[in-house]
């Protein structure tokens, strides 16, 4: 794969989907329609939308969003005009076959199937049916820390075999340093024949670093919010991003200016404030913990009143994962009865 700084990048824009983590999930139809004209107006290729956990995931368990998946799409897929395109994310298990039908009706054009670093094959059913839909089908695999560049290679030629048009990770704990993307992104590319995706959060203050070497090790699709917004310490910035790429000889097709006017956009309506690397943001980098689990661990360990620091090394040590939110109460007790 050409990985010259005259290829030519896909940059996938999550500010409407990973940010509703930093929202609780909150965003309402005149903040999705503002900041989507703004990304459409700046060239942006793919402006991703839904619920922080993606397609069929508003749940008592992760929390319920202010709006259901069908308007939330509906309202982009009228707000996106020009070249951009509408993207949706699913986790299966939490989204099935008909929340991906219901996204082709709405008007989505690239769908995202996500799964553990480990598990390619539960995504093999459901991206079957993005490609009858007629949709691009793509996979991520998240938590990608957990596990070698080897058996991540492994796990993306399976997806590919699946029918996943591009294939990539997800730094989601914001654990990377530029090195370790380097070693992962470069084993995947050279075992399949698709785009690579890559994918960063913030927590060490490395996304962008991180973002730049999956670029020089090959990935053609990179993801960033606006302002950073998203789970925990946030995402790579995409304005940084773009403006980065732009300086270092990269083609991205969007327009900066036009982007900067977006991005602030983002920090006057979808934001109270932007996202930062706090202690307990850090702590979790650090500690390979899911960003999204933020909120909830502090809100536990406040009302137990544990050190939330405590929290986050403890589960980084059960290698908890999305989906087993659960356990944060089960920690916070132990600790407050060692106490």
């Amino acid at each position: 794969m050409d990985s010259s700084h005259n290829s030519q990048l896909t940059v996938h824009d999550a500010t409407l989907r990973d940010g509703q983590h930093a929202v609780q999930h909150q965003l309402d139809v005149s903040q999705l329609r503002a900041y989507a004209e703004a990304a459409s107006a700046a060239g942006v290729p793919v402006v991703e939308v839904g619920h922080g956990n993606g397609l069929g995931a508003s749940s008592r368990q992760i929390g319920y969003a202010r709006l259901d998946d069908a308007t939330m799409l509906e309202t982009v897929r009228e707000a996106l005009t020009g070249t951009s395109r509408m993207g949706v994310f699913m986790v299966p298990g939490w989204g099935t076959g008909t929340d991906l039908r219901q996204a082709a009706d709405c008007g989505a054009d690239v769908v995202r199937i996500a799964a553990h670093c480990t598990e390619a094959n539960v995504m093999r059913r459901h991206l079957g049916t993005v490609r009858e839909l007629g949709l691009e089908a793509q996979s991520v695999l998240l938590m990608s820390h957990m596990t070698s560049a080897e058996r991540l290679a492994q796990e993306c030629r399976r997806a590919a075999d699946y029918g996943a048009q591009a294939i990539g990770i997800m730094d989601s704990a914001g654990h990377y340093l530029p090195a370790d993307v380097t070693e992962r992104i470069g084993a995947i590319v050279a075992a399949v024949d698709v785009p690579v995706i890559f994918h960063g959060h913030n927590n060490l203050s490395m996304a962008v670093g991180n973002s730049i070497a999956a670029v020089e090790a090959g990935a053609r699709v990179v993801d960033a919010c606006a302002r950073g917004f998203g789970a925990g310490a946030g995402n790579a910035s995409l304005e940084v991003l773009v403006a980065v790429l732009h300086r270092s000889g990269h083609e991205t097709g969007i327009d900066l200016p036009a982007l900067l006017r977006a991005a602030d956009v983002a920090h006057d309506r979808l934001m109270d404030v932007p996202p930062v690397i706090d202690s307990v943001s850090l702590a979790s980098g650090l500690a390979g913990v899911f960003s999204g689990f933020k909120m909830q661990v502090l809100a536990a360990a406040g009302t137990a009143g544990v050190d939330p620091l405590e929290v986050f090394a403890e589960l980084g040590r059960r290698q908890v994962v999305a989906g087993q939110e659960d356990l944060i109460d089960e920690v916070v007790l132990g600790l407050k009865a060692a106490s």
